[in-house]
């Protein structure tokens, strides 16, 4: 199953979509979430219940999973409500969650893009994050400002974190997903080779206004049985720019989870973005990049001149 955040009349809405595959990126069979949900909580507590309108504030309130989603469908199906919530035409996609509290990126952890950039792959991850400012939706244009020089998409399996974790060893980090995600790390190359240059970090090239495409779902956790094997691709124009499978990640999602809740406290709603292939190349206004995860779906955007 996945989540997705769409508009409505009167604000976001999120909605569940029971198809996966081909069907899935239609738009075909998606309930109305947030209204099932709230019938559903109403009628096992007997009194008013929050509307949640973004995938953020699931997380928060423990709700981000299989469990609760399946337990709200049960309820859909016992009493006939399917026919009321089902979006009657395809939606216009959000970013699943509009403001994540933390994106963690991690960078050359594919050894081949390493090598790409003239560098070692690393003995550690390198982490850095991405302004949550920058997060966008599907078919939501990145803003080019000319000044920015050469300016890179790169495709990432991105992995939601759906509780509170704090020094959590690598055999349980897996407890601590509830979705993955598609992001698209754009980056302002020429800026970030600056810092490079001047030892300085590599935030602000990377968390430039709309520069952190995401989306078009969270697929719940218990949908995809291993994160650690999935092709990934960035097409731009059609064109093939970037094409690997996160079995070539140096560093594996439960070593990322567990290292970086060594440092940094991981909450609901975190995203960390585990890094990109080789492949990097440029795009300019009027290009359509199209970042694809397998399992996932494709997050699609055009970049336009600012």
């Amino acid at each position: 199953m996945r989540l997705i955040r769409f508009a409505a009349a009167y604000g976001p809405r999120l909605g569940l979509v029971e198809e996966s595959g081909a069907a899935a990126e239609q738009g075909q069979n998606i309930l109305d979430f947030s209204q099932a949900l709230q019938v559903f909580s109403v009628a096992r507590a007997a009194n008013d219940a929050p509307f949640y309108r973004d995938c953020l504030e699931l997380a928060e309130a423990g709700l981000l999973g299989a469990d609760k989603a399946l337990q709200v469908l049960a309820f859909v199906k016992e009493h006939a409500l399917r026919p009321g919530l089902l979006l009657k035409e395809k939606p216009r996609l959000l970013s699943p969650i509009a403001r994540p509290p933390k994106i963690i990126a991690l960078g050359l952890n594919y050894a081949r893009h390493a090598q790409e950039t003239g560098r070692k792959p690393p003995a550690s991850p390198i982490i850095f994050g991405k302004a949550s400012t920058a997060v966008i939706g599907p078919e939501e244009p990145v803003v080019y400002k000319a000044e920015l020089g050469r300016v890179d998409p790169e495709v990432e399996l991105g992995v939601v974190i759906a509780r509170k974790a704090k020094e959590i060893s690598i055999e349980r980090a897996m407890e601590y997903i509830g979705g993955y995600t598609v992001v698209n790390d754009v980056t302002a190359r020429e800026m970030q080779s600056q810092d490079v240059g001047n030892h300085l970090p590599w935030y602000r090239s990377k968390g430039i206004d709309t520069f952190c495409p995401l989306g078009p779902a969270i697929v719940l956790a218990d949908e995809i049985k291993e994160p650690g094997n999935l092709n990934l691709e960035m097409r731009v124009n059609g064109e093939v720019r970037q094409r690997a499978n996160t079995s070539q990640l140096i560093f594996g999602i439960p070593f990322l989870i567990h290292y970086i809740s060594k440092f940094i406290t991981l909450e609901p709603g975190d995203i960390i973005a585990t890094g990109t292939p080789e492949g990097i190349a440029p795009v300019k206004p009027g290009d359509m990049m199209e970042a694809w995860v397998e399992g996932i779906g494709t997050l699609r955007n055009p970049v336009v001149e600012g």
